[in-house]
């Protein structure tokens, strides 16, 4: 015999063996799938589907111009917060949904599970959003969709406006606030500016050479100083030597055509006045040089009018008495006296050259000391003055792009929602719905009872026959003795073998029937 065809018939020989065990097992599957179903309402799923039109046609035309947000991010983050506690919290309180009223620990539940149970999920491009619920009331499902939709539509352009405005008023703050800022670092600016004046302003480097040209300048004039201090002395040795008198014969009276004779006070006023223009050429009148040489002219000129007058009284004198005066009359001496004044002239303006130059290299070097830290403290100041100024033009700039923003969103708004599917029912149960749970049941049952009579089977097995025995004894086995059956034994078997097809039938009879109830009860 074929081995297949051998198994068969000792599993059908099982089956026959243990029938009323797997009859019983069937029944009792049914009954408690029955009992699953009859506990278990079918779940209905409500939907509907909203298209979210990010692309503005003003959104690529004001770029740069006003403040647009990433409405896409916006979009995505409203679609996670739509489920959140609070606003599911408000749609199990509506009345108008059908919830029932109920204790706080059943609401907490009902909310909870409410969150787990409402989808929001967005399409692959992101733009298309799925909302959808699964309730066993299928009138109540769509109405809480209905609801969730026009809370997402609603909420966008509320919380829209009210972000806006919240910005705005955050940038006013700002902008208040950095002009204080601002006028505290102008004014701070502007104190030090007075504070150091001719110091901050001009390189370290610029100090540091003038500082070398005036020190080259002043070793320059100290060595022309002392050549003309030599030159004086030389001329101060040649007067001591020469006689200031002349003869008295050969002096004679001078007339009103003679030319005057040089004084030595004129060299001196001669090269004061130089020296004069020259500081004057470079300096103010209130400078204390300039002063200096003021005083020293008119010092001079006082004296030449003194000499003067003193010339004048002297010739009255010899024209009056025939007195020889007592002025010099050698016109060498004379000559060399006036030489010996423009010397005295000349190292007169050289010392004070010297010692404006000596005091304007120690008011540079005196500058230049401080230049470092001045420089240091005005860098300090104009970055802090910078970054101040830097900022505050970009909350104003800032803050015309979200005006401009505002009045874009109200004339034509950059988010546009447009719902492409209305909320709505499916007719039919979602899966696993009663009438799949119930069919998926009755396999199961008519499984599960062949299921315990082939394990039955295996728990307490038989002898299936001759070959079975000589295996399972390891003896050869030297005849059979088929089993006869009277007339009663067949009945009774008879009779088994319709009370096993009777239940059998039932069972397949009120599980057709319930099946068939519940595909009818199934759509809404």
């Amino acid at each position: 015999m074929n081995p297949l065809v051998q198994v068969l018939n000792d599993q059908l020989r099982e089956l026959r063996r243990n029938r009323w065990l797997a009859l019983g097992v069937a029944w009792l599957v049914s009954m408690l799938v029955a009992v699953v179903i009859v506990l278990r309402p079918d779940q209905y799923e409500a939907s509907a589907r909203v298209f979210v039109d990010t692309q503005s046609v003003l959104k690529p035309l004001m770029v740069g111009l006003a403040f647009q947000p990433d409405t896409e991010q916006q979009v995505r983050m409203l679609a996670r917060t739509l489920i959140s506690r609070p606003n599911v919290e408000r749609l199990r309180n509506a009345k108008d949904i059908g919830w029932k009223e109920a204790s706080q620990d059943t609401v907490e539940r009902e909310v909870d599970e409410l969150m787990n149970k409402i989808k929001v999920a967005p399409s692959e491009k992101g733009n298309i959003y799925l909302i959808s619920y699964r309730d066993s009331n299928p009138g109540r499902a769509r109405r809480l969709v209905d609801r969730l939709v026009r809370n997402f539509v609603d909420t966008s352009g509320n919380d829209q406006r009210k972000d806006s405005e919240e910005a705005r008023k955050f940038i006013e703050e700002q902008i208040r606030t950095h002009e204080v800022k601002l006028s505290a670092a102008e004014n701070a600016l502007k104190n030090f500016k007075l504070r150091n004046f001719g110091v901050s302003g001009v390189p370290t480097q610029d100090y540091f050479a003038r500082v070398s040209a005036l020190t080259e300048e002043v070793a320059k004039v100290r060595l022309d100083l002392s050549s003309a201090e030599q030159s004086r002395d030389a001329l101060k040795r040649e007067l001591q030597g020469e006689e200031p008198q002349l003869p008295v014969e050969a002096l004679q009276p001078q007339t009103s055509s003679a030319p005057p004779v040089p004084m030595e006070v004129d060299a001196r006023l001669e090269a004061q006045r130089k020296l004069l223009d020259d500081l004057l050429r470079r300096f103010t009148d209130e400078h204390p040089d300039v002063i200096n040489a003021r005083r020293v002219v008119a010092s001079l000129e006082a004296q030449r009018q003194k000499e003067i007058d003193a010339r004048a009284a002297a010739a009255a004198a010899v024209a009056a008495k025939g007195i020889r005066p007592s002025a010099a009359t050698n016109p060498v001496f004379q000559k060399i006296r006036f030489a010996l004044a423009e010397a005295e002239a000349s190292v007169a303006s050289l010392r004070v050259r010297l010692q404006t130059q000596q005091n304007r290299l120690e008011e540079v070097r005196a500058v230049a000391s401080r230049a470092p830290q001045a420089e240091a403290e005005l860098a300090q100041l104009n970055r802090d003055y910078d970054v101040i100024r830097k900022n505050y033009e970009q909350l104003v700039s800032r803050r015309e792009s979200a005006t401009m923003g505002e009045r874009i969103d109200e004339r034509a708004p950059l988010t546009e929602f447009r719902i492409v599917d209305p909320p709505r029912t499916a007719p039919l149960p979602v899966f696993p719905n009663r009438l799949s749970i119930a069919i998926i049941g009755l396999l199961a049952a008519i499984a599960a009872g062949i299921g315990a009579a082939l394990g039955l089977g295996k728990l307490k097995p038989l002898v299936k026959g001759v070959k079975n025995l000589a295996e399972l004894s390891g003896r050869p086995v030297l005849g059979s003795v088929p089993m006869v059956m009277d007339a009663r034994a067949v009945r009774r078997e008879r009779l088994g073998l319709a009370g096993l097809a009777a239940g059998l039938i039932s069972l397949l009879i009120l599980q057709t029937a319930w099946i068939g109830w519940l595909a009818v009860n199934a759509r809404v």
